[in-house]
């Protein structure tokens, strides 16, 4: 069985990644390939290739050589013609912290997608949120499943972690984790609601914003002993979330979140006990809180471990492939 993966983006986070798991999930029992639609042009010349994505996208309704399309969001704008199935890969949907040119743009897709994807064989999404969500938008035939995470990722030696702070001069105070160095994120005001701390505040990735917090660019690794080093994590995002990989990362490694719960982000949360803030004007206070309560720290780490490892990779690769052979033996 021949299965494609469409995507309409270069980016190493979020969705991109969860796509990476699917095919890795699937390549052992099926031929999986994947199938680029988005923009390769960087700068401004990316806008001018909006029609090439369009016409790359259209083509895929006319997949002849493959039993099941994968299709992300922007995918979903096109079904493939049967005897090819289709299954629609939505994370979120949320265009409120894009430009007001791409939030015009992303609503009349929203519109599009939401009425395909009635006629897809199968939705996936990544929490109960948006399973609700589209249940409401009169969409059923709708699977949860799971962004996983390898636990064997979250084991460190005391030496490892020392090593690290050492490295990045994150010695002698509290380390307090904001975030992936975007607006959306809630970066900004998660810094100044808490500057006044004596703490590191450090995010991660690129920056595109300008706050003055440390900035570390990590390898995933690196990344996960920084979310481990950290007292807190903070995960203010200010969009609805598919999920939130960030804290789902962090309670794997027994590190307390306060985050905004925003979209899926909020059923990770309830599940692991963790704190949310709906207010950046609380924000200091949940997170001294924290820090005056090493008890209630640990605590909270034990509970949101707990809740977080069930989220396995063999889960996930049994889930997936529970659903390909399902869809191929509908009719």
């Amino acid at each position: 069985m021949k299965v494609a993966i469409i995507n309409t983006t270069r980016k190493k986070y979020g969705g991109s990644i969860y796509e990476s798991m699917i095919s890795e999930a699937l390549s052992s029992n099926f031929n999986v390939e994947f199938i680029s639609a988005g923009v390769k042009s960087n700068g401004l010349l990316r806008y001018f290739e909006a029609p090439l994505v369009f016409w790359r996208l259209y083509k895929t309704k006319n997949l002849k050589n493959f039993d099941v399309a994968i299709k992300n969001f922007e995918a979903s704008i096109f079904l493939s013609k049967k005897p090819t199935k289709n299954i629609s890969l939505i994370h979120h949907i949320d265009s409120s912290s894009r430009s007001f040119l791409m939030k015009l743009i992303y609503d009349l897709i929203e519109k599009r997608v939401l009425k395909n994807i009635k006629n897809f064989d199968r939705v996936v999404v990544v929490s109960q949120y948006w399973k609700e969500y589209l249940n409401k938008k009169g969409i059923d035939r709708i699977s949860i499943i799971y962004p996983p995470s390898d636990l064997n990722d979250f084991k460190f030696t005391d030496e490892e972690l020392e090593e690290f702070k050492q490295r990045y001069n994150l010695i002698g105070k509290p380390i307090i984790y904001i975030g992936n160095c975007r607006k959306d994120k809630g970066v900004v005001e998660s810094y100044n609601s808490l500057k006044n701390l004596e703490v590191y505040l450090v995010t991660s990735g690129d920056r595109q914003v300008k706050i003055p917090a440390i900035n570390l660019s990590l390898k995933y690794k690196d990344y996960l002993k920084l979310l481990k080093v950290s007292s807190v994590a903070v995960c203010m995002s200010k969009f609805k979330e598919g999920w939130n990989k960030t804290v789902q990362e962090a309670m794997l490694c027994k590190t307390p979140v306060v985050g905004s719960g925003l979209g899926g982000m909020k059923e990770l949360l309830e599940g692991g006990k963790q704190i949310i803030c709906n207010d950046f004007g609380l924000l200091q206070d949940r997170v001294k809180y924290l820090l005056d309560n090493p008890d209630i720290r640990k605590q909270m780490g034990e509970d949101g471990y707990n809740f977080a490892k069930q989220f396995t990779i063999e889960r996930f690769k049994n889930d997936w492939l529970n659903l390909i052979n399902r869809i191929n033996h509908e009719r």
